[in-house]
């Protein structure tokens, strides 16, 4: 397996919402087959969010400055883990023209204590790019809970050479 380490930016933005994240770092990208690949991004934790337990006892909560973002990506489909020390994760799947599970963990303060929320995605439009090793990857996508739309967002990954 070939491994690289480039720069790396990634963002989000909601088309209809007041929403926009961008995260600037250094990927470590895996390289699966001719075509599929695993990429490691650390993202920043959520400012100003502390797990439960935390607040109560008043003191700072116990987070390291960085959680830890695993994309599969392809031409066809692209998957998001993420795991925080927090307590807080999710996991998205996208597929170009297809409905997707977006999932999300709060994990309570038991140590099997946790809550799940489960939504849909719509990937309207997935882009891939780059010759040998991937420089950029785009998705449009709608999340639903039900019949409520949740918003339309843009997933936007640029990998530097």
């Amino acid at each position: 397996m070939l491994t690289h380490r480039k720069p790396a930016c990634l963002s989000l933005i909601s088309t209809d919402l007041p929403l926009w994240s961008m995260v600037e770092t250094t990927a470590t990208l895996y390289q699966k087959d001719q075509q599929r690949f695993h990429l490691l991004l650390n993202e920043p934790a959520v400012l100003g969010w502390q797990p439960q337990s935390s607040a109560d006892s008043g003191l700072e909560a116990d987070l390291t400055p960085t959680r830890l973002l695993w994309f599969e990506i392809s031409p066809y489909r692209a998957i998001a883990t993420m795991q925080g020390q927090g307590g807080l994760s999710y996991r998205h799947l996208w597929e170009r023209g297809m409905y997707g599970i977006s999932r999300y963990w709060l994990r309570g303060e038991e140590p099997h204590a946790h809550s799940q929320m489960r939504l849909r995605n719509y990937t309207r439009q997935l882009e891939f790019s780059g010759e040998s090793l991937p420089e950029h990857l785009r998705l449009d996508y709608e999340l639903w809970s039900g019949q409520l739309s949740l918003g339309r967002y843009v997933l936007n990954l640029e990998i530097h050479r």
